[in-house]
């Protein structure tokens, strides 16, 4: 994904962070939903359409955990390796990401969120291919509208979301028991 290096990038070069902010700032507050027809003009209706909306939105999340995780990196591990002759390739690679990965694994996680969100929307504002969006919409507008089943999509896209989240929640707290160890949870 673009969003990691894009956060690594913006993070940690003080002068592009600068130059892109504007930006960024312009960008990040766009409801993504609220793209959905601008992109079916430009690329149309499909699974295109659905992933470049999916991508934009949980570029978000991952790019500000990101930014956010590499301000949180003690300077004095990175003053330590700078003063044993380490460029700075090499103080991100080996301070300044593993100590960002807690958090980037947070944006990854609220960005499947984000990505369950949206691929519904899609499906339900184009009303058009396969999916519990799909499946809602045409629920939705049946004559009479099919209630029951209206809440079944929805049930089992909250399932899913529950599903995924305590798959991600569970990868984290693994690949960082030492993160969950040192704020004194427990891992």
């Amino acid at each position: 994904m673009v969003a990691v290096p894009l956060g690594l990038l913006l993070g940690s070069v003080p002068i592009i962070d600068a130059a892109t902010r504007s930006v960024v700032e312009f960008l990040r507050p766009i409801p993504s939903v609220a793209l959905i027809p601008l992109v079916a003009l430009l690329i149309g209706t499909g699974l295109q359409h659905r992933v470049a909306l999916v991508v934009y939105a949980s570029l978000w999340p991952i790019l500000y955990n990101t930014m956010y995780g590499l301000r949180g990196v003690d300077p004095l591990a990175k003053e330590s390796l700078r003063a044993y002759g380490f460029g700075p390739p090499a103080v991100l690679l080996r301070v300044s990401l593993p100590s960002a990965a807690p958090f980037i694994a947070t944006g990854v996680r609220l960005a499947a969120g984000v990505a369950l969100i949206l691929t519904v929307s899609t499906e339900i504002v184009a009303g058009r291919g396969e999916g519990i969006g799909v499946f809602i919409f045409f629920a939705g507008i049946a004559v009479p509208a099919r209630m029951a089943d209206i809440l079944a999509g929805v049930f089992w896209v909250g399932m899913f979301g529950v599903l995924v989240n305590a798959l991600l929640v569970a990868a984290e707290r693994r690949a960082f028991r030492w993160h969950h160890a040192q704020r004194g949870e427990p891992g």
